[in-house]
């Protein structure tokens, strides 16, 4: 890891603070909390839901699932993935806040003012690999900037202690390259995490928020006793 960051508190003022620094027009859509992933919690989510962002414990399982998961790809391949998929490989320890924001703004159709830092980041990116991204993050300051001050700005004391166990994913939908059926266009589910190897197939894409649900309570909730999890949806602002 190149360097460590303050690790960002999970809730949407935080996420909302990030994104305005950083260009999102805000008066249009805006990060805000999923209360449950029961059908009745999901339905007070203003809809359509652009992204879901997800913070999850790190254990000693999720490591074993991640390390086998990656193999498995690595070695029998996925779904081919829609090519215009905006995926950063993490290098910076403690960012994957800043990441999954950037993960579920630049593969949703939210709107940027123009000029602003992320539209610049992701016009540079364009050409770019993974990694190449990455140091690209790592040498833009006003990342880091924005970063430390969204991370000081939420509701938790700054810790003193960098280390967590914590960690934000990401998940958007995006068109399947085999294209449309007879149903209508193919959308599939994608996770975008900066620590695995590439963004990941998740499946058939219906509803982003009630697909992201199904696969936070199968493969997150479903294997930990930990409490410590939260989900936020990217979509328009709440009436």
């Amino acid at each position: 890891m190149a360097s460590r960051w303050i690790p960002l508190e999970s809730n949407p003022d935080v996420l909302n603070s990030w994104s305005s620094k950083a260009g999102l027009v805000t008066t249009l859509v805006e990060f805000g909390d999923v209360y449950g992933l029961d059908e009745s919690l999901l339905a007070m989510v203003p809809q359509p839901v652009k992204a879901v962002v997800l913070l999850f414990p790190i254990s000693k399982e999720s490591e074993t699932r991640r390390e086998q998961e990656d193999a498995e790809i690595k070695s029998k391949g996925q779904p081919e993935l829609d090519p215009t998929i905006f995926w950063i490989k993490q290098t910076i320890s403690n960012a994957c806040g800043t990441m999954g924001l950037i993960h579920a703004i630049a593969n949703s159709d939210a709107t940027l003012e123009p000029g602003s830092p992320l539209a610049k980041f992701i016009d540079q990116c364009q050409d770019k690999t993974p990694e190449e991204r990455a140091k690209l993050l790592e040498t833009t300051p006003l990342f880091a900037d924005i970063h430390a001050q969204a991370a000081t700005s939420g509701q938790s004391a700054v810790p003193t202690n960098l280390d967590t166990d914590l960690h934000f994913t990401c998940f958007v939908a995006a068109p399947s390259p085999a294209g449309p059926t007879d149903d209508g266009p193919s959308m599939r589910v994608v996770e975008l995490d900066g620590r695995r190897d590439g963004p990941i197939d998740r499946g058939k894409c219906t509803d982003l928020l009630t697909d992201a649900a199904k696969i936070i309570r199968e493969q997150y909730i479903g294997e930990s006793q930990s409490m410590q999890f939260n989900v936020m949806s990217l979509g328009p602002l709440a009436s």
